[in-house]
């Protein structure tokens, strides 16, 4: 990994050095093998490492071996007396359960202790979408005339107008953007690729930055990304979801928005002008389309909101 190992947490730590090693040949492999992106793979990282501080801490495990069903099942229970989300014990249990399951291949242990243990089945919470009006209004709040303006104005376009992932778009290169065809080529999840079309009101947006706010941020430097941060390099996924805030902030939107709120509001948008829900799942690179459906519940509580409203018996 490049950003940080298992050996460098535990070194400040210290308390489940016996992990290291294998928390460490794990994450290689889902790097090498499954080609996980890093901000994947320090989530196992960090949802396995909050697990062995805790056996190592209250259980006194110092040997892989002698985990078992029960240290998991006192660790899921330690997560719920802190408060932890169930949606949040799902995903530690899934890290969990893939380590283990990668040690057992590797016959490193001799069983899978949460082989017994199921996932918590959180109920899934709607995407919190605007409408096309809030839309406008932040888009249109994001205009100006400086090069980090026109840079903001075109990116909050190209999100809306293709709903790709806030981190697929900070790291979008030059060459993936095809302007005569009006599409992108997208590298995403997994590193599969699909290609994405955009509009001519972005493709106006994406002209006037390539023209007159990219040359700028560049000055004399060389990158490869599409977006450019003042100082010429590429874009934080941090620093792109403070834009976001702050062009809410500015437009007077109240509603309180996460970082993918576009990319939602793309699909939910399609969707209710009558888009054909796998043609929204191929645009926004779900590998299984029970994952885009949640947009079709969407839109059936705003047709419930309508029924209720004019329905004489409503």
């Amino acid at each position: 990994m490049k950003k940080r190992s298992a050996r460098h947490l535990i070194a400040a730590g210290g308390a489940f050095a016996f992990a290291a090693p294998l928390i460490d040949q794990f994450l290689h492999y889902l790097a090498a093998e499954r080609r996980l992106a890093q901000n994947t793979l320090a989530a196992y990282h960090d949802d396995l490492a909050a697990f062995f501080a805790f056996a190592a801490k209250a259980k006194k495990i110092s040997d892989i071996t002698a985990v078992d069903a029960d240290t998991v099942r006192a660790y899921l229970s330690h997560c719920h007396d802190l408060g932890v989300a169930t949606r949040s014990n799902a995903r530690r249990i899934s890290a969990l359960r893939a380590f283990f399951r990668f040690l057992l291949r590797e016959g490193i242990i001799s069983a899978e202790p949460t082989a017994l243990i199921d996932l918590p089945k959180p109920g899934r919470p709607l995407p919190k979408v605007l409408t096309m009006a809030e839309v406008t209004k932040l888009l249109d709040a994001s205009a100006g005339i400086s090069p980090l303006a026109l840079r903001n104005h075109a990116m909050l376009h190209l999100l809306y107008a293709t709903g790709m992932r806030v981190s697929e778009l900070v790291q979008l290169p030059l060459a993936a953007v095809h302007l005569a065809a009006g599409h992108l080529r997208i590298r995403g999840k997994g590193n599969k690729e699909r290609l994405v079309p955009f509009g001519e009101v972005a493709r106006d947006r994406l002209e006037i930055y390539l023209r007159e706010g990219r040359p700028y941020l560049l000055k004399t430097k060389r990158n490869d990304f599409l977006f450019l941060s003042l100082r010429g390099t590429a874009m934080t996924r941090l620093r792109f979801w403070q834009i976001v805030q702050e062009t809410v902030a500015a437009c007077g939107i109240k509603k309180e928005i996460g970082p993918h709120v576009l990319r939602h509001s793309f699909a939910t948008h399609l969707l209710e002008h009558g888009a054909d829900l796998r043609a929204v799942q191929m645009m926004l690179g779900h590998a299984d389309i029970a994952t885009t459906q949640i947009y079709t519940h969407v839109d059936a509580n705003r047709l419930k909101s309508l029924h209720r409203k004019y329905h004489p018996r409503g």
